[in-house]
């Protein structure tokens, strides 16, 4: 009989997480609060990008637009010249940081029913956006 020898087999490595760093799209499209509603919806047709990010005037993101709610603002009777970028964001966020789990991040957007997620990092500087796949 032979002994046959057996190595002892390495505990299987549990890959780490994914975060939202791994996933996001960069910032790309970026609009400033101060400017009135034509100008998104401008660059989302210019960029083809389908929610800029939101800047207040010291740089920090204070959230994104989407398509809908600059077009839906625009074709109300409500609307003026003076409604601004910043006035007609859903809210100052959500943001989620570079380290926030996909699955996290994934689970927000569903409890929220949020489109896009915007990624900044710990000084509130736009590091990019996670939007679901199609």
């Amino acid at each position: 009989m032979t002994m046959v020898r057996t190595q002892p087999r390495s505990p299987r490595a549990t890959p780490a997480p994914r975060t939202v760093a791994d996933t996001m799209e960069t910032a790309g499209s970026q609009v400033r609060g101060d400017i009135t509603v034509e100008m998104p919806l401008s660059v989302m047709a210019s960029a083809r990008t389908a929610h800029p990010l939101v800047f207040d005037n010291d740089g920090g993101c204070t959230g994104l637009l989407t398509q809908a709610r600059p077009t839906a603002v625009r074709d109300s009777s409500m609307y003026s010249d003076r409604v601004k970028s910043r006035d007609i964001l859903v809210g100052p966020g959500p943001f989620a940081p570079p380290v926030t789990t996909t699955a996290q991040a994934e689970h927000a957007m569903r409890y929220r029913r949020l489109g896009a997620l915007p990624v900044v990092d710990e000084h509130g500087n736009a590091q990019g956006v996670l939007a679901p796949t199609r």
